[in-house]
C-alpha cells in the first residue's frame, strides 16, 4: 500500500476499537477489523456506533477476519484491546503487520509500550494513543458513544531515524484521523501525555469500579469528590517528580470538565461488572513504581489498588 493510502488494521474491536475503526472507514480508508465473539453479530448485523456526537452510524459490510492470518498486511495497526492482554496478543500483532508497519497502543495506562516492546520486531514502530472518550460497548459490535472522542498521539520507538521520522510518522496518524473527523494531536513526550491522562484515568476507574458509581454520582457527593481530588494531586506530584511539567490547575479543570459530561461509567466498572480482569498494572502498578523510584508517596493511590486487587483476587478465587 502507498502512504497516501495505507491499509489499517484494528485488533480489539470493543468501544475504542470500534469507534474508531467505524469513523476511518467511513472516511474512505482501508480497514480491517480482527474479531474474536463479535464476529457473527457484525458478519450479520455490521458495525454499529450510536454516537450523541455523530448520530447514528452504520459500517454494513465491514471487512471482518476471526484470524490474524486471514489478514493482509497492515501498514497500521490500531490495538485497542486492554493492556492486560498484551502479551498474548504479540504473535497476533506480528502476524498482522506488513514491514514496517506502524502499532499504535490505544490504552489506558504507563508504559503500556515499553512491556510490548521487546516481544515486537526491531523493524516496527511503536507509537502509544490516549483516548479522551466516553464509549463503551452495550452489545456485540454495538458501541455507545456519549461524549468527546479525541486521540493524542506520540511515537515511543523503532527505526525511525531523528525526531523529525518520528513526528512525520505521527502526524501521517493525525491526518488520518483528521480526515475521519476526529479531533487529534501530536504529542512530543508521550510518556508526559500518559501522565497527563493518569491524572483523570487512576481515581475515576478504580473508585468506579469499588464504589460501583458513574462519574455524576462520585463528583456529586463531597467525600467521594474531596478523595478524587487528592488521588489527582498525588498523581500530579509524581509527574512532576518524573521532570513532567504539567499545568497547575489540572485537577481543578479535570473536575469541571467532568462535572459538564454525562454521567459516565469508566471501563474499569464495566471490566468488573463483566468479569473481565481490571487494568490494575498499567493505571495502578506502573504508577506507583515510578513515583516510588523519585521518593514520591501515593498513599491515597497505594489504597485504592491494594483495594482492587482485594476484589478482583476475591473474584477469581
Amino acid at each position: 500500500m502507498s502512504a497516501a493510502s495505507p491499509r489499517i488494521g484494528i485488533i480489539g474491536t470493543g468501544a475504542i476499537g470500534g469507534f474508531y475503526g467505524l469513523m476511518l472507514a467511513r472516511a474512505g480508508h482501508d480497514v480491517h477489523f480482527l474479531l474474536r465473539s463479535e464476529y457473527a453479530a457484525v458478519s450479520e448485523h455490521g458495525l454499529r456506533v450510536n454516537s450523541a456526537v455523530h448520530g447514528p452510524l452504520l459500517l454494513e459490510r465491514a471487512q471482518i477476519y476471526r484470524d490474524a492470518a486471514q489478514m493482509p498486511p497492515c501498514d497500521w495497526l490500531f490495538v485497542a484491546a486492554k493492556s492486560t492482554s498484551n502479551q498474548a496478543l504479540a504473535p497476533v500483532i506480528v502476524q498482522a503487520a506488513a514491514p514496517g508497519c506502524k502499532v499504535v497502543l490505544l490504552q489506558n495506562g504507563l508504559a503500556v509500550e515499553d512491556a510490548l516492546r521487546p516481544l515486537l520486531p526491531a523493524t516496527v514502530h511503536l507509537l502509544g494513543g490516549l483516548c479522551a472518550i466516553c464509549a463503551h460497548r452495550s452489545a456485540p459490535g454495538v458501541v455507545e458513544h456519549q461524549a468527546l472522542g479525541g486521540v493524542n498521539l506520540g511515537y515511543h520507538s523503532g527505526p525511525a531515524q531523528g525526531e523529525t521520522q518520528r513526528l512525520a510518522l505521527v502526524n501521517e496518524a493525525v491526518e488520518m484521523f483528521a480526515k475521519a473527523g476526529v479531533d487529534s494531536s501530536a504529542m512530543p513526550s508521550l510518556e508526559r501525555a500518559r501522565w497527563l491522562k493518569l491524572v483523570w484515568n487512576v481515581p475515576f476507574n478504580g473508585l468506579s469500579a469499588l464504589l460501583q458509581a458513574g462519574t455524576e454520582a462520585l463528583i456529586a457527593d463531597a467525600d467521594s469528590r474531596g478523595q478524587i481530588k487528592a488521588i489527582m494531586q498525588e498523581v500530579y506530584a509524581a509527574a512532576q517528580a518524573r521532570g513532567h511539567s504539567l499545568p497547575e490547575e489540572l485537577p481543578e479543570k479535570l473536575l469541571l470538565g467532568t462535572a459538564r459530561m454525562p454521567d459516565y461509567l469508566p471501563s474499569m466498572y464495566h471490566d468488573h461488572a463483566h468479569g473481565r480482569p481490571m487494568e490494575l498494572d498499567a493505571i495502578y502498578a506502573a504508577p506507583l513504581e515510578a513515583a516510588a523510584r523519585e521518593g514520591v508517596a501515593m498513599p491515597r493511590t497505594e489504597l485504592l489498588y491494594r483495594a482492587l486487587r482485594f476484589v478482583e483476587g476475591r473474584r477469581r478465587g
